[in-house]
């Protein structure tokens, strides 16, 4: 047998009989990479591109809907915000939350990071918060799909960042409220993805010294959403819960002991920032003028029920929430396993039991929260979903991918599943276009009224006028003075030191 040179040179170096090398280099083989699908260079490169093609469909309308935020204009809580940045910068913002309103001290400084720049700031914030929530929508999964070894093309993770962000910025009831209006965006919409992105430098932690720094970014997260957000803090602490008391089976060994310090931290880190807002002067007022007290009493724990299985209903019967399940599949589908060995099918079993448990737990804790404020009207009140919304979304992927992987498995061919998934996939992209295009006409029209009226009340202002008429200009259901037939007037105060008058009264039709 003739072989050649380097052929030669390399059995000499290795000093192992070719016949054996071919043999484990077969069992090598056989064991770790062959499967029914062998993924080459080129197979990752041709799936890797109609991915990116997927992932351009939400992006659309993400510009859609960002373009559109032009339109925004100041209204209900903005009345009041806005001269008090003007007025007194940061430390007034600061002081107001902490000691008048309800503690929120990081809830004061987002509002003041908006509210410096006026107007232009309020239309600036949906596009800004919008990328900032894609961005690191995109690095957790990332590091999540890194943390588990998945072998994916590399547009899986835009992929599902892409459509998560559509779904959760775009999906709502009131879609307004959840991307355009930035004082209920940066208490619903943004913490519950700040504790998603908490959890990158955990998962992507090797070194000793990135785990101090992936702890130190816990601490810091979670003393943080305890002063922004009493229901994420709640979700987000119930969910840290749910993973210690199921790490033993779903952490790897290796780092396990770091993962359980995390959680701990992160827990007792919630706890340290809702203290804080919690013994705040404005929490204490809050609770007083909000009959805070009746919070655990049998009515409020029952209606609060009821709104929550309402609010459950509703969610669970939104048909484009299924664009969720649509990407997991998708991802199942194209990802060929994890590296080393795939564990068995019931090793999903306790994360799946674990992440219905605390969305359940979370979401009914939050209405309880959030019921003496709003009574019945919690379920109207659809922003206040959005805490516990995102892991609604997550939990959707994750159960697409593990049918997605069932499918790869047992389906001879995968290529009718992944059509049909990308047809659902843009008719979902579709759907949240024209529900964009339907708010952009009320938009418009409400935008052209409130600087026709904004223009005369500023001229009237500057003439010395001390009291102003003012016609409601309701968008979105959002709070105008002088609603249950005038009985209600906030917020016409705010509205007259805006613009510098005494008072204003209630028109019924525009200047």
């Amino acid at each position: 047998m003739v072989r050649a040179p380097e052929k030669a040179v390399e059995d000499q170096r290795t000093d192992v009989p070719p016949q054996s090398r071919t043999s484990w280099s077969r069992r090598t083989w056989s064991r770790r990479t062959w499967s029914p699908r062998t993924w080459t260079p080129r197979a990752w490169s041709r799936t890797a591109a109609p991915l990116g093609l997927l992932s351009l469909l939400p992006l659309a309308v993400f510009v859609f809907a960002a373009w559109n935020a032009r339109l925004v204009r100041p209204g209900g809580d903005d009345w009041c915000f806005l001269p008090v940045v003007h007025d007194g910068g940061l430390a007034a913002m600061v002081g107001k939350f902490y000691l008048h309103d309800n503690g929120r001290i990081v809830n004061a400084v987002l509002v003041w990071a908006y509210a410096r720049f006026g107007e232009t700031g309020q239309q600036w914030f949906a596009p800004v918060s919008g990328v900032l929530v894609l961005a690191l929508l995109w690095a957790f999964v990332g590091a999540f799909l890194h943390a588990v070894r998945a072998r994916v093309p590399r547009g899986v993770p835009l992929l599902v960042a892409s459509m998560v962000t559509a779904l959760f910025l775009f999906g709502s009831p009131n879609t307004y409220k959840t991307f355009y209006w930035p004082a209920a965006s940066v208490s619903h919409t943004l913490p519950p993805v700040f504790a998603c992105a908490a959890a990158v430098p955990v998962l992507r932690a090797t070194s000793r010294r990135g785990r101090f720094l992936a702890l130190g970014a816990v601490v810091l997260a979670g003393v943080s959403l305890g002063l922004v957000s009493e229901e994420t803090s709640v979700v987000a602490a119930t969910v840290l819960a749910c993973a210690l008391l199921i790490s033993g089976s779903v952490f790897p060994e290796a780092r396990r002991r770091f993962l359980r310090l995390c959680c701990t931290a992160g827990i007792a880190s919630i706890m340290i920032g809702t203290l804080i807002l919690y013994t705040s002067p404005g929490a204490s007022r809050r609770r007083e003028r909000k009959h805070a007290s009746t919070m655990f009493t049998p009515d409020s724990l029952l209606g609060a029920l009821h709104g929550f299985a309402e609010i459950t209903a509703t969610v669970l019967t939104t048909w484009w929430y299924l664009g969720a399940v649509v990407v997991g599949v998708i991802v199942g589908v194209v990802t060929p396993g994890v590296v080393g060995r795939v564990p068995a099918a019931r090793k999903y079993v306790p994360v799946l039991v674990a992440g219905v448990g605390a969305l359940l737990v979370s979401g009914y804790v939050c209405t309880v929260i959030t019921y003496p404020v709003f009574k019945h009207h919690v379920v109207s009140s659809t922003r206040l979903w959005n805490d516990y919304l995102l892991l609604y979304l997550l939990l959707l992927v994750f159960v697409g991918a593990l049918a997605g992987q069932a499918a790869r498995d047992r389906v001879p061919r995968t290529t009718p599943v992944l059509a049909a998934g990308g047809l659902l996939y843009a008719v979902v992209c579709v759907a949240l276009t024209v529900s964009l295009a339907g708010l952009a006409t009320t938009m418009q029209t409400h935008a052209r009224d409130w600087d026709r009226q904004d223009r005369w009340m500023r001229g009237q202002a500057a003439a010395g006028a001390q009291v102003l008429p003012y016609k409601r200009l309701p968008q979105s259901r959002m709070t105008e003075p002088f609603r249950h037939g005038g009985k209600a007037k906030w917020p016409a105060s705010c509205i007259a030191t805006y613009y510098g008058v005494q008072h204003i009264e209630q028109a019924h039709k525009l200047p």
